[in-house]
C-alpha cells in the first residue's frame, strides 16, 4: 500500500515526462531537426507500422484526433508524409511516410537514441527493468 500521497507519485510522473519532452525539443532546435518531439512520434511510428488510419495512429501515439490531423497537416506540409485513401474503406485514409520522411527518420534515428540514453544516464540495468515493469503494472491498471 502506497504510504505518501498518490498525487506526489503522480506529479512525479507528469514532471519528468515534461523535462524528457522538453530536453528533447532543446535538442531538436540545436540540431535543426525541422520537426516537434509530438512530429517525431508520428514519423517514428509511421516507419514501424506503414499502414495505419489516423484512428489507429492517434492511439498508438496517445494523442486525441484533433490534435493528430493537426501534426498530420504540419507533416503533410513538409513532404514527410502523405494520406492516402484506404483501399478497404474509401471513407478513411492511411498515412505514410514519403521519401522524404523515410530519409528523414532514418537520419536522424541514431541521434533520437543519443537523446533518449541521455534520460537513462546513471541508472542501472535494474532500474530500467523495475521502471518498466511499474510503468507497465500502471498502464495495465488503468486499462482495467
Amino acid at each position: 500500500m502506497l504510504t505518501e500521497p498518490f498525487n506526489s507519485y503522480s506529479h512525479l510522473l507528469d514532471r519528468t515526462a515534461r523535462k524528457v519532452k522538453q530536453y528533447a525539443q532543446r535538442r531538436f532546435n540545436a540540431e535543426n531537426f525541422e520537426v516537434t518531439v509530438d512530429q517525431w512520434l508520428v514519423l517514428k511510428n509511421l516507419n514501424e507500422h506503414p499502414q495505419l488510419n489516423q484512428s489507429e495512429l492517434a492511439e498508438l501515439i496517445g494523442k486525441d484526433h484533433p490534435t493528430l490531423t493537426r501534426i498530420i497537416d504540419l507533416l503533410c506540409k513538409k513532404d514527410l508524409v502523405e494520406r492516402k485513401v484506404n483501399p478497404a474503406d474509401r471513407r478513411s485514409f492511411t498515412v505514410h511516410l514519403t521519401g522524404k520522411g523515410v530519409l528523414k527518420v532514418n537520419d536522424w534515428s541514431p541521434k533520437m537514441a543519443q537523446i533518449r540514453m541521455k534520460a537513462w544516464e546513471n541508472l542501472t540495468e535494474r532500474d530500467y527493468k523495475d521502471l518498466k515493469r511499474i510503468l507497465d503494472t500502471i498502464y495495465q491498471n488503468l486499462n482495467a
